[in-house]
């Protein structure tokens, strides 16, 4: 994948999570990781890997909101994204 289109999944993914709290179904602590980061899509300065671990702390928080336990469909995507996660954390 592209930096550009990388850049444009993370936003679309920013726009699921702000749609997430404004319906104020979801703790706002969730996103936490996500935010403690400091990547945000419009920081293209910031290099593609560090977009890609941010993407992937993201998506897991997206799905672990999404998900009613850790067996359901969206509770196995959030436990892969975790890991991808991770493994894009040890190649920064």
């Amino acid at each position: 994948m592209h930096k550009d289109e990388l850049l444009e999944l993370h936003e679309q993914m920013v726009t699921i999570m702000n749609h997430f709290r404004s319906q104020n179904t979801v703790d706002d602590e969730l996103f936490e990781p996500y935010e403690g980061l400091g990547v945000d899509p419009s920081h293209v300065h910031k290099s593609k890997s560090e977009h890609k671990h941010a993407v992937f702390v993201l998506g897991n928080a997206l799905a672990t909101a999404m998900s009613e336990d850790e067996f359901s469909n969206a509770g196995r995507v959030g436990k892969r994204m975790e890991e991808l996660a991770k493994d894009a954390e040890s190649k920064l």
